[in-house]
């Protein structure tokens, strides 16, 4: 899209909206590109993340959510982001721009399907948090060991079969006999799953989709983080 675009001649806000589009349109190159002259005209990396892949990336969610778009257009529009957020990703480290919350997030154990699970782990990382995805067919020590070790705000579990749903409640009863469970936001998703059974299992939220996850994710750590300041 930028062949015949000299990035240099564009002003600030339609290089926004240029990387945005690329973003949307799984640009990886482009992105880079356009990335890299944000960072150059002394843009902060902070709000090359938010005006330009994060936007992007809620433009893709909401699209996905109303179902313009599907799982292959998301994976390649992440992927895009993923590329512009390793250009990022050192000179957000460098201003000490912190991620908006800290994810675990994987499918439990007895289940192997990740696809799912990986949109919504890349949206997350597209909307500023920092994710830590430990795969598939995660154990209950798994979860629980990268809880406590990444100080995680919100755990992100699913499963697409049947037969392993029940594990999350032996993970969310596991986060409890370890004093973890008050300290963690629970979201649960995937194809067998409803508000009925997430209640049943002790978890915070039910998340049909990846645009959901990311509304969830934000809201609940919202209301959480402004509790424990007024708490504070």
């Amino acid at each position: 899209m930028t062949a015949d675009i000299v990035l240099s001649e564009l002003t600030t806000d339609d290089l926004w909206v240029l990387l945005q589009e690329d973003l949307y349109d799984g640009l990886n190159e482009e992105v880079v590109a356009e990335v890299q002259e944000a960072l150059a005209r002394g843009e902060h990396p902070q709000t090359v993340l938010q005006k330009g892949l994060i936007a992007g990336m809620d433009v893709v969610s909401a699209d996905f959510r109303n179902g313009v778009i599907f799982v292959p257009e998301v994976l390649v529009a992440a992927n895009a982001m993923k590329a512009g957020l390793d250009v990022l990703r050192p000179y957000l480290s460098r201003s000490e721009s912190p991620p908006i919350g800290t994810v675990v997030i994987g499918t439990v154990r007895g289940d192997i399907h990740d696809i799912g699970k990986n949109i919504v782990a890349m949206m997350l990382e597209g909307a500023g948090f920092e994710v830590i995805n430990l795969g598939k067919n995660v154990t209950v020590e798994d979860f629980t060991r990268a809880v406590k070790a990444h100080n995680a705000h919100i755990l992100g579990m699913s499963a697409l079969l049947t037969t392993s749903m029940p594990y999350m409640k032996e993970v969310i009863d596991a986060l409890a006999a370890q004093g973890l469970r008050e300290r963690v936001i629970v979201l649960v998703g995937g194809a067998p799953l409803n508000e009925v059974y997430a209640r049943e299992f002790g978890a915070d939220a039910y998340c049909r989709d990846a645009y959901e996850a990311v509304h969830t994710a934000r809201r609940l750590l919202h209301i959480r983080l402004r509790g424990d300041h007024e708490s504070g």
